[in-house]
């Protein structure tokens, strides 16, 4: 039977750090909020590969008193709190007394610190949590912590770190989200050598805004402010026409402290209703002000989620501060396009604008689609396609009892020129589908005899009678009628496409690269994620400053397309991409569908809207990647009781 004893103080050590300290994000994090409660009214972070071999934390704070340098570095001392009743108005970003103790237990740290009143300050240095050297120095007033070799006693956490870049991109992430909670300190920010951040620290949060989000961003945004009972909320939030596809750009803090709020979350959203596109997030950087006893923030290790005392008042005080928001914005988007005076754009975007137009804005008429070549048209083969029975058009799919779809078999497909003669030759003749494959029988049921064999009923001729709104195909079929939502059903037969080539679509060298900034969160997924991308086509590098570099895409998705179909990549990466690798291919298949899928309110020619008519009608097409029908079906006897001819 085991015995019970206690644990080595440094294994105790090494455990609490691990509930501290997660990543160099997590080092950076806890070294800005000490500093920030030191009064410092400029930071500088600097890291080398990713943070792992050297974190550089600079601040001009109130320093560390030379007695006191080492007892900094014991666990739960603190200089924040001193009772039990302190925890009841935490006021501070630290106040545990562990994040220097969690910190030196599994790295080599430097402390260089002086106060104002001290005539030398002292330079200390511990590894593995022992303090090795000990020495009074020269310095400016203000503390530098040096953190080398993180993990390098840890193995076991060390082999869980990611890359240089995506370690990175996520202590800039902690970075930003600093600076947007405090726009009176001024942060600067490099990564191996280079500035990607600065801040000018001049207490106005817009400045904050355009020095973490850019310029294209922030001009999206309109300001907020709102108070309450006990309460009041500033910021800003975008405009419903610059809402995004993921919810990265969405930053909720609490009395300066950066928080994921439900409340706050769903009250923003709440605010945006039938205001913004479907499957749209708005974007936020909102500060809630509350009484320091009506939060409580030692709830989590990291002190990311926190507990309201009134979870209602909080929902009211920033739903209706957002509206209000929203309702006195006049800078609406206008369509005031005229055909002389604004050229076609090339990439399906229009330029940003003061005045409540981002950069991403996007009308249907000026999406561009890149049309199918001939060569596609007259290759069926390879566009492989379930077929099913039209009459089931309604009924589920069937599946295994382990819940994997069973395949249907390929429905051979007419070539276009059968359905699409050269002019002056006559009209197209009314083609076919192939009928269904027989039921596979059920074996386990018991015997049955055979019946006799029944001539095949045949087909229903049909053909495309027209197209409506730009939109919708319309299909006639015997007594039926069909209504085809084109975009979906493209969508579709590109994921069944792509699926079957294998993840590995043509790859197409941009002439120009792409570079784009995605929200933080989206931009440390996507470099998380680079192998993944690169075999599906993508070849994107880390640009700096938060910047991705696109060099090659897929060929289905056109130049204009990449920034949207990687943010939204970013999105699924986020929810599906650490824990199923199976789940983010899938994900990513269905992002490159729906880009280069043809969408609605384009006009396309008869060969594009037949060709995506017949893998309807033919079974193969039943339902979008997302499970959305692709069509209705509308018979004689409904249409007829409709003019009461019935």
């Amino acid at each position: 039977m085991p015995h019970i004893q206690p644990l080595d103080p440094h294994v105790a050590d090494l455990i609490a750090a691990g509930e501290v300290v997660e990543r160099p994000a997590s080092v950076v994090k806890e070294l800005m909020e000490n500093a920030i409660d030191a009064g410092a009214k400029s930071v500088s972070v600097e890291i080398q590969h990713g943070g792992m071999t050297l974190i550089r934390v600079t601040d001009d704070g109130c320093g560390i008193p030379p007695e006191e340098a080492e007892t900094a570095f014991l666990r739960h001392a603190t200089s924040k709190i001193r009772t039990e009743y302190d925890l009841e108005a935490i006021g501070t970003l630290g106040f545990r007394g562990e994040a220097l103790a969690a910190i030196a237990a599994v790295s080599r740290v430097e402390l260089l610190t002086c106060t104002a009143d001290a005539p030398m300050g002292v330079a200390l240095a511990l590894e593995g949590g022992a303090v090795v050297s000990r020495e009074e120095a020269g310095c400016p007033r203000g503390t530098t912590l040096i953190v080398r070799d993180l993990f390098y006693n840890t193995p076991a956490r060390l082999k869980f770190m990611k890359k240089d870049a995506a370690e990175g991109a996520a202590v800039f992430v902690a970075v930003q989200r600093t600076a947007l909670s405090h726009p009176e300190v001024s942060v600067r920010f490099l990564r191996d050598g280079k500035q990607e951040l600065f801040t000018p620290g001049d207490g106005a949060l817009r400045s904050a805004l355009y020095a973490v989000l850019g310029r294209d961003m922030a001009l999206g945004f309109t300001p907020v402010k709102g108070s309450g009972e006990d309460m009041s909320v500033s910021g800003f939030v975008s405009l419903p026409a610059c809402c995004r596809g993921t919810r990265g750009y969405q930053y909720f803090f609490v009395n300066g402290r950066f928080v994921k709020s439900r409340t706050m979350m769903a009250a923003l959203e709440e605010a945006y209703a039938n205001q913004k596109m479907v499957g749209k997030f708005p974007g936020c950087v909102l500060h809630l002000t509350c009484r320091l006893s009506g939060v409580d923030v030692n709830v989590h290790p990291t002190k990311q989620e926190v507990k309201f005392g009134s979870e209602r008042q909080v929902f009211s005080a920033v739903y209706h501060a957002v509206q209000a928001a929203l309702e006195a914005d006049h800078t609406r988007p206008r369509a005031e396009l005229s055909a002389s005076a604004v050229p076609a754009p090339r990439d399906g975007r229009t330029e940003g604008q003061a005045g409540g137009v981002c950069a991403d804005s996007v009308t249907p008429n000026q999406t561009v689609f890149r049309a199918m070549t001939a060569q596609e048209f007259r290759s069926p083969a390879a566009h492989p396609a379930p077929s099913f029975s039209l009459n089931d058009f309604t009924a589920p799919r069937t599946v295994q009892a382990a819940g994997t779809e069973i395949a249907p078999k390929a429905a051979p497909t007419a070539p276009v020129s059968a359905l699409f003669p050269p002019e002056g030759k006559g009209a197209a003749p009314v083609h076919a589908p192939p009928s269904a494959p027989a039921a596979v029988p059920d074996r386990s049921a018991a015997p049955q005899p055979v019946p006799k064999p029944q001539p095949e009923p045949a087909a229903q001729p049909w053909r495309v009678a027209g197209e409506v709104l730009n939109t919708y195909i319309i299909v006639e079929q015997g007594d039926k009628i069909l209504f085809i939502d084109k975009h979906a059903a493209h969508e579709r037969l590109n994921f069944d496409r792509l699926k079957a080539e294998g993840y590995t679509p043509m790859v197409q060298a941009l002439l120009t690269p792409v570079v784009f900034t995605p929200a933080a969160e989206e931009g440390a997924a996507l470099l998380a994620h680079l192998p993944l991308l690169a075999r599906f086509g993508f070849e994107a590098e880390d640009f700096g400053g938060g910047a991705i570099l696109v060099r090659a895409a897929p060929g289905d998705i056109a130049a204009g397309e990449i920034e949207a179909t990687l943010c939204d990549l970013a999105g699924r990466l986020l929810t599906t991409g650490r824990a199923d690798p199976d789940a983010a291919r899938d994900a990513l298949l269905h992002t490159m569908a729906c880009k280069a899928a043809i969408k609605g309110g384009q006009k396309n020619a008869p060969e594009e809207l037949q060709r995506v008519a017949e893998a309807v009608v033919s079974g193969a097409v039943r339902y979008c990647p997302h499970g959305r029908p692709v069509a209705i079906e509308l018979t004689r006897a409904q249409l007829e009781k409709q003019f009461k001819r019935a």
